[in-house]
C-alpha cells in the first residue's frame, strides 16, 4: 500500500514529472486511488478462486487506502490550483468531470467512515452490507472521472476492462459458475472484446478519433500491447490457474482414494 507513495516521491525527487510536478502528480496519485479500489473489489474473486481465506483480513485496509490516496489527490489538485477555492469550486460545479468526482469522493468517505467494527455494531451487519455494497457505484464513477480526463491514456481501458470483468465475475459467482473454467475462459475473451470495443467507441465519442483505427491498433502490436491483450492474457491466466489448481485437487483426491482402498 506504500509502494505507489513512494514511487511518487521517487518521481518528484528525481524530477520525471517535469518543471510542474503537480501535473504528474495529481495524474498518478488519482490513477492509484482507482486502482487500488479495483484491488479492493478483487479481493472477493482472489478467495473465492483460490480459496485465499485470510484475504479477507486485508480487503478493508485496501478501501481505507483508496480512500486515502483519493484525499492525497485531492489535495494535490487543490496545490495545482494555487489553493483557489473560488475558481475550485466553480468547477466542481460546473465541470462534469469533477461533479462525478466530487460524489465519488463523497461515496468513498462515506465508506471509510464506517469501516470501523464499532459501525458494524450500530448499523447492523444488513444496513452495513447494503452501505458498503455501493462501492461498484463509487468505483464507477471514478473510472468516469478518469475517462473524461483530457488526454487518452491506456490505463484508462485498462481498468474499465478489470472493472467489467470484476463485475461479470460476481454475476457468475452467484450462479455457481465462479469457478468454472469455461466460464472463466469465456469471461477473459468477453472483457477483451468489451475493452477494445469500449476503447474504440470512447475515443470516437469524446476525442473524435477513428474508431476503425482504434480497433485496428487494440488487435494488433503495433503500438505494443494494448489494454485488451492484457486483459485477455490475465483472464486466461487466470483460468489457467484454476484449471491448474483443479486437477491438482483432483490428482491428489484420487492418490488419497487409492491409499485408501
Amino acid at each position: 500500500m506504500f509502494v505507489p507513495a513512494i514511487w511518487l516521491i521517487y518521481q518528484v525527487g528525481t524530477e520525471q514529472f517535469g518543471p510542474v510536478p503537480l501535473g504528474g502528480m495529481t495524474y498518478w496519485s488519482g490513477l492509484w486511488a482507482t486502482a487500488i479500489l479495483l484491488l479492493a473489489l478483487a479481493i472477493t474473486p482472489a478467495l473465492t478462486i483460490f480459496r485465499l481465506n485470510r484475504l479477507i483480513i486485508v480487503r478493508r485496509m485496501i478501501g481505507v487506502t483508496a480512500l486515502a490516496y483519493t484525499i492525497a489527490h485531492i489535495v494535490i489538485y487543490f496545490a495545482l490550483r494555487f489553493w483557489n477555492f473560488a475558481n475550485i469550486a466553480n468547477e466542481m460545479v460546473t465541470r462534469l468531470s469533477l461533479i462525478v468526482a466530487t460524489v465519488s469522493t463523497i461515496g468513498l468517505i462515506a465508506l471509510g467512515a464506517t469501516s470501523l467494527d464499532a459501525a458494524v455494531r450500530r448499523m447492523g451487519a444488513k444496513g452495513w452490507n447494503q452501505l458498503h455494497n455501493t462501492v461498484y457505484v463509487v468505483t464507477a464513477l471514478a473510472l468516469v472521472h478518469y475517462l473524461l480526463s483530457p488526454g487518452v491514456f491506456p490505463e484508462q481501458y485498462l481498468m474499465s476492462g478489470m472493472f467489467l470483468w470484476l463485475m461479470v465475475w460476481r454475476v457468475l459467482n452467484r450462479r455457481g459458475w465462479g469457478t468454472d473454467v469455461r466460464a472463466l475462459a469465456i469471461l477473459a475473451v468477453a472483457s477483451c472484446l468489451f475493452t477494445a470495443f469500449f476503447e474504440a467507441g470512447w475515443i470516437w465519442a469524446y476525442h473524435g478519433y477513428e474508431p476503425s483505427g482504434t480497433l485496428r491498433n487494440n488487435f494488433t502490436l503495433d503500438l505494443g500491447i494494448s489494454a485488451a491483450w492484457q486483459i485477455l492474457a490475465l483472464g486466461l491466466l487466470i483460468a489457467v490457474a484454476v484449471f491448474t489448481q483443479q486437477a491438482l485437487r483432483r490428482r491428489a483426491a484420487g492418490i488419497a482414494a487409492r491409499k485408501i482402498g
